[in-house]
């Protein structure tokens, strides 16, 4: 609350300028605000809001059935805590093209400097699972447009993810980004590649700015941050490794308690009380909330 600076109007501006400047910009997944203020202190380019990540944290699989409103809860929550710019994941817009406006509209009075809306078949799955299904180009060339046509800052970022190269081929799946384009979306985000080659064939084709996204055990290898430069990509998201990260501490953790009694063995794993105290700005807060304490009122002028 205490340590932002800049508006959402400011951040997106930045996210803009960001995709311009033919660099590679780093934007790893927060599963909660903490984690996002970490991921600024560290020095990211950026954050990103996995609908994935959040449907595991509400102990959901990623297959649509997480609500608009969880989504924009958690954006707004994420987004307010850090100056960097944050993008978010709207799966196929909770509905028809309507609602996918509608989507777009609450992420950015949230604070989001873009989203992600894909051409998946609802019931949609993780992208990097077998038995996707998409739908029509026509059909996602609408949503696109809807959203498009949505928002109101021009800096407001709409990103079409395509899922079809798994389903159609790459050629197709070209073609579609190609009509995701002309319909309005501001950058590519081609799911599930195989391999560099598709990475780079994309590149050649499509103009407008590229999403790579390096999960674990997916489709993809993970591609090092000076391939993806090489291959052209302007952002790499790294949606769910916070989550898996403490994840797999905390089950190891509770593992160590069954066995051993007590956790004196693992203190060292442990984030330390004065980190996250720091991390938090304790002193800060308290600063702020003593200079409200000690603050007196002038004398009130007389007629």
């Amino acid at each position: 609350m205490l340590f932002t600076k800049k508006t959402p109007d400011q951040k997106r501006a930045d996210f803009r300028a960001m995709l311009a400047d033919g660099k590679l910009h780093r934007f790893p997944g927060a599963f909660n605000p903490l984690c996002a203020q970490l991921i600024e202190r560290k020095g990211f380019d950026g954050v990103y809001v996995s609908g994935g990540v959040m449907s595991a944290d509400l102990c959901l699989p990623d297959i649509g059935i997480a609500t608009l409103d969880e989504f924009v809860m958690r954006g707004r929550q994420i987004a307010r805590v850090t100056d960097l710019p944050t993008i978010i994941d709207i799966d196929t817009g909770f509905g028809e093209p309507m609602s996918a406006a509608r989507s777009v509209r609450l992420m950015e009075e949230a604070g989001l400097v873009g989203c992600h809306i894909e051409d998946q078949l609802m019931p949609k799955r993780c992208g990097h699972l077998d038995g996707k299904e998409v739908v029509d180009t026509v059909v996602m060339t609408q949503r696109v447009r809807a959203a498009a046509d949505a928002k109101i800052d021009d800096n407001f970022c709409v990103i079409a993810r395509s899922d079809a190269r798994a389903v159609e081929g790459l050629d197709k799946a070209i073609d579609r980004m190609k009509a995701y384009v002309d319909a309005g979306a501001n950058m590519i985000f081609p799911e599930a590649m195989q391999n560099e080659k598709e990475f780079e064939t994309i590149r050649a084709s499509i103009d407008v700015p590229l999403l790579a996204n390096m999960t674990e055990f997916g489709k993809s290898r993970l591609l090092h941050k000076s391939e993806l430069e090489n291959l052209g990509f302007n952002l790499v998201i790294y949606p769910v490794t916070t989550l898996r990260l403490a994840m797999g501490e905390v089950d190891r953790g509770l593992d160590a308690i069954l066995r051993d009694g007590d956790q004196n063995g693992i203190l060292d794993r442990m984030q330390h009380r004065r980190d996250l105290y720091d991390l938090l700005r304790y002193e800060e807060y308290s600063r702020f909330d003593q200079a409200l304490f000690n603050f007196e009122v002038g004398d009130t002028p007389t007629e």
